[in-house]
C-alpha cells in the first residue's frame, strides 16, 4: 500500500460529495417542477372554436428527470461501498505507520479533511504541553519527509 490509497480515499470522498448535490438539486426540481403553457386553436367544451390556454408540467422532462435521480442513487449506494473498502485500506496504511504522532495526522488530515493549519490546531489541542507548537509548515514538512522515507525503502517482501 501507498500514498495513492489515502488520495484515492479523499477523491472518492468529494465524489460521493458531488453525487449527493446532483441528487439534491434534482429533489429541488422535482419538488417545484416548472409549470408551462401554449395556447392552441381547438374546440372548447362549451362547442365553440378557439383559442385554448394548456398549462402543466412537461412530462417527458419530468420523467427523464426521476430517472436520472434514481440511476444518481445507484451510483451512490455503489460509491459508497467502495469508500468503505477505501476507508478501510487508508486505515490499514496509516496503522502501518510506525509513529503514533504521525498515524493521528494523517487521520486528521485524510480521513478527517482537515487542511494542514486544522492538523496543526487539532495536533496543538490534542498535546498543549508539547514545547514547540504545530504550524501548517510544521505539518506539512513532516508529511513531505515521511512520503520521502517511504519512497527511498525497498517494497517489503511477504
Amino acid at each position: 500500500m501507498d500514498k495513492a490509497i489515502l488520495v484515492q480515499y479523499c477523491e472518492m470522498k468529494e465524489e460521493i460529495k458531488d453525487i449527493r448535490a446532483r441528487i439534491k438539486k434534482l429533489d429541488k426540481f422535482l419538488e417545484n417542477p416548472p409549470v408551462v403553457s401554449d395556447t392552441v386553436k381547438g374546440t372548447r367544451k362549451d362547442g365553440t372554436i378557439g383559442p385554448i390556454r394548456i398549462t402543466g408540467i412537461p412530462q417527458p422532462m419530468y420523467v427523464r428527470k426521476l430517472q436520472i435521480r434514481e440511476s444518481y442513487r445507484q451510483l451512490l449506494e455503489k460509491k459508497e461501498v467502495e469508500l468503505l473498502e477505501l476507508a478501510c485500506q487508508a486505515e490499514e496504511y496509516i496503522q502501518s505507520i510506525p509513529k503514533p504522532e504521525l498515524r493521528i495526522m494523517f487521520r486528521l488530515y485524510y480521513i478527517d479533511g482537515y487542511g494542514y493549519a486544522g492538523v496543526a490546531r487539532q495536533m496543538n489541542s490534542m498535546f498543549p504541553k508539547r514545547n514547540v507548537s504545530y504550524t501548517e509548515e510544521n505539518v506539512k514538512k513532516r508529511f513531505l519527509r515521511f512520503f520521502e522515507k517511504v519512497e527511498k525503502c525497498p517494497p517489503m517482501s511477504r
